[in-house]
């Protein structure tokens, strides 16, 4: 189909406007002000009097320009090309074809910045706890896990995000009836989130003799990582401290000391351990930092579910209620039950290359649907 100016200009019209729109969404001029605040911080000379306060700052000033910087090169690249249109050939086929690859690049931007409006909650940008959870169905549900486990690691990998093993408990015969991992990076949690739930496989098991079809679960939690610009009360009163040997292979102490941690948080009733650092002082430590996340975590859950019986609104997450199916047999397909996106490569997806899409449609999903830049997490 032949290149038409006026189909271009259209095109061009249509992105300058998605621009505007996102003008609105982030208070572009809120954002302008809090980044000219946070350079004149930086310029002071008490600026690094208080190093913790003056890491905040930089981290701030860091995700303002994010959002900031990619949308003031994507309108002057948008009004470049404004200008040049009135000097453009409708007739020359190769002026044509070049405007259209600069329309091409100025929209995968433009899906970028927008995307990165829906990553706006105020945790989306700190790293995540995920934790996963056999089923019930005794190994294939502990295999499952191990497969999740992998695929979020794959999908980590590709990221240029760090994984790091918090705790694990194997299986009886294979996989792991739950696994803890700490996955760090920018926006971890932020994609992450749209993993809270319960996911369901279908295929037929390596494990049975008969090569009959099996149904397995297994659910996965996400927190996000909480460091010290947030402050969370715990008294250590309130804390039970249980030891004990960590389990598997590893390093020469492993099975023989009492190195593994886990903490009770009395009120609560949660529970977080921590086996695969070098000592007992290091895996308290890194319990202690999850404790923390997930006690933030419930608070702001118990927020969020006040104001959805406020708006009439109730999502749960519960046993049975699968977000996600991955079907191997007799089909390849992999489907996500509250957005619809689906996609018949279901090893793509198992090896990480694929999920992203299912993220970026939760993302858009919720936004759409539940409000949730309203209500941020």
């Amino acid at each position: 189909m032949p290149l038409l100016l006026s189909d271009l200009r259209t095109q061009l019209d249509q992105l300058t406007t998605r621009l505007d729109l996102l003008k609105g969404s982030f208070n572009a001029a809120g954002i302008e002000h809090q980044i000219v605040e946070a350079d004149r911080r930086m310029h002071e000379p008490t600026f690094w009097d208080d190093p913790t306060s003056a890491n905040v700052t930089m981290k701030s000033l860091k995700a303002l320009k994010d959002i900031w910087t990619p949308w003031q090169e994507a309108l002057k690249e948008a009004a470049t090309l404004q200008e040049l249109l009135p000097l453009i050939d409708g007739q020359n086929e190769k002026e044509l074809a070049e405007l259209a690859g600069h329309l091409d690049i100025l929209r995968r931007d433009v899906e970028r910045i927008e995307l990165q409006q829906l990553l706006g909650t105020a945790n989306d940008r700190r790293s995540a706890i995920l934790s996963l959870n056999a089923g019930a169905g005794g190994t294939e549900s502990c295999d499952w896990t191990s497969m999740l486990l992998r695929m979020y690691e794959r999908w980590a990998e590709t990221r240029g995000y760090s994984v790091q093993t918090i705790d694990f408990l194997p299986g009886e015969g294979a996989g792991f009836r739950n696994a803890t991992v700490l996955i760090e990076g920018d926006y971890a949690y932020g994609y992450l989130r749209s993993e809270i739930g319960v996911h369901r496989l279908v295929r037929i098991s390596p494990f049975d003799a008969n090569k009959r079809r099996h149904t397995s679960f297994a659910s996965a939690d996400v927190t996000p990582e909480i460091g010290d610009d947030i402050a969370i009360d715990i008294k250590e009163d309130e804390l039970r401290i249980d030891t004990y040997r960590s389990s598997g292979a590893g390093g020469q102490h492993v099975n023989k000391t009492d190195s593994a941690v886990r903490i009770t948080h009395l009120p609560t009733g949660i529970v977080v351990q921590c086996q695969n650092e070098r000592s007992q002082r290091q895996n308290k430590l890194r319990a202690m930092t999850v404790l923390r996340s997930k006690l933030y975590d419930m608070e702001e859950r118990k927020r969020r579910e006040a104001l959805d019986k406020l708006s009439g609104e109730k999502q749960k997450i519960e046993w049975g209620s699968q977000i996600r199916s991955y079907v191997l047999h007799p089909y390849s397909m992999v489907k996500d039950h509250r957005t619809d996106h689906e996609t018949p490569q279901a090893d793509k997806v198992l090896d990480g290359e694929f999920l992203t899409p299912f993220m970026e449609a939760y993302l858009r999903w919720t936004a759409q649907n539940k409000g949730e830049r309203a209500n941020p997490a």
